[in-house]
């Protein structure tokens, strides 16, 4: 499965083991870059909105003077991509590596990718020209920057895939990894998703609900959702479910601190079923709640809550 979210894993300091853990702040700079059309312009609006200062196509000869000139308290964001100019890939990982090294900014790389076909979809809707296509088709442009910037993603802290994200999903990947922390300890995101819509790319645990007895068949619960106390009680009689929870919590209270040991300071957990309504809706639910009663930062979100067809099973 290609994961929409590949952090690595020296990207924020681990704790030393035995420790606990403390809140790291948000990065000081945020340089954003990625394949042309992959969603740099859209990333670095939702930077902003979460208080970074945002700065577009910054030629690299003054990416140094701009960082250390100004108060980088409420942090910079800085969009850089193959039009920029003086752009090579080793120019830009040479001026960002100085910035680590020789003024010791907390900074992060962010790199932005997509499937080719939406690339594709998404410069012929614009009517807008590939930087690197010139007189050629879109797709050879596509092929040709991929390439070019492959040192790029091989270096980057986070790797985002916004092949099928929405802006809100782009906007929570941002926030958990780059933006300010409340707590200690990794941000977690918990989304429910339909079987059917396929895995949520961004999931770094993937569980399957659909052993649950099923609210589709009974003609009353039907309409209803997993957050309708109604479907909570029926899937709570559910003999498996207790267990289940049990087991899980149990899974989670072992893997969440070796995570975070190995310097994870975000994690996608994602609960199935079939049609992504009911089941899967109600264990996600209930997971948020177990992991915020635990103190830790817990997000909840359903991906396919709305997308049910007339008389889809659940």
């Amino acid at each position: 499965m290609t994961r929409t979210v590949e952090p690595a894993s020296a990207a924020r300091p681990a704790p030393t083991p035995g420790s606990s853990a403390s809140v790291e702040p948000a990065p000081a700079l945020v340089l954003v870059t990625g394949l042309s059309g992959a969603g740099r312009t859209t990333a670095l609006k939702i930077l902003e909105d979460m208080g970074y200062e945002a700065v577009d196509n910054l030629p690299l000869t003054l990416m140094a003077g701009l960082a250390q000139a100004g108060d980088l308290s409420r942090g910079l964001a800085i969009g850089i991509d193959s039009r920029t100019r003086g752009f090579t890939p080793t120019a830009l990982l040479r001026h960002f590596d100085r910035l680590r090294a020789e003024h010791g900014l907390h900074a992060w790389l962010i790199f932005l990718t997509c499937e080719d076909e939406i690339l594709r979809r998404r410069f012929t809707a614009t009517r807008r020209r590939h930087p690197l296509a010139h007189d050629r088709p879109v797709a050879d442009g596509i092929l040709q920057e991929r390439v070019m910037l492959a040192p790029l993603r091989e270096r980057a802290d986070l790797t985002i895939d916004t092949t099928e994200l929405s802006i809100g999903d782009l906007r929570r990947i941002l926030q958990g990894h780059v933006g300010p922390r409340r707590s200690a300890g990794a941000s977690i995101a918990v989304t429910s998703f339909s079987y059917r819509q396929g895995l949520p790319r961004e999931a770094d645990l993937v569980l399957d609900a659909r052993f649950l007895d099923n609210p589709h068949y009974d003609e009353r619960l039907r309409p209803l959702t997993g957050r309708d106390p109604a479907v909570a009680a029926f899937l709570e009689a559910d003999r498996g479910f207790a267990a289940f929870h049990a087991s899980l919590s149990e899974l989670l209270a072992i893997l969440l601190p070796r995570f975070e040991r190995e310097g994870k300071s975000y994690l996608t957990i994602a609960v199935g079923c079939t049609g992504g309504r009911h089941r899967s809706v109600f264990v996600a639910e209930k997971l948020g709640e177990w992991l915020r009663a635990g103190g830790r930062e817990a997000f909840v979100h359903h991906r396919d809550l709305d997308r049910r067809a007339a008389g889809e099973e659940c």
